[in-house]
């Protein structure tokens, strides 16, 4: 169940509250029996886990139509000239 941060208008009594979804919001401050309203904050969210970042969803071996030419590769012969002594 979500916890749901709340704010009274009258005395700034600050308090959270666990609630469902299907719950009604809380109305009165627990403190002064004022109004209240819900604060409402920035989420942090962290993905963990494969399937987040685009290099995920690439596959390991290249596709046909994603193949590179072949490189090509060339050896020399070493040319050794034996000098007389």
């Amino acid at each position: 169940m979500p916890t749901y941060e709340y704010l009274c208008n009258k005395c700034e009594h600050a308090f959270e509250v666990v609630q469902s979804f299907t719950d009604p919001a809380i109305e009165q401050c627990p403190k002064c029996q004022g109004g209240v309203r819900k604060v409402y904050n920035n989420v942090g969210v962290v993905f963990k886990g494969s399937g987040f970042y685009k290099t995920d969803s690439r596959s390991s071996t290249p596709s046909k139509t994603e193949s590179k030419p072949e490189a090509k590769t060339e050896t020399k012969s070493e040319n050794k000239t034996n000098k007389p002594d």
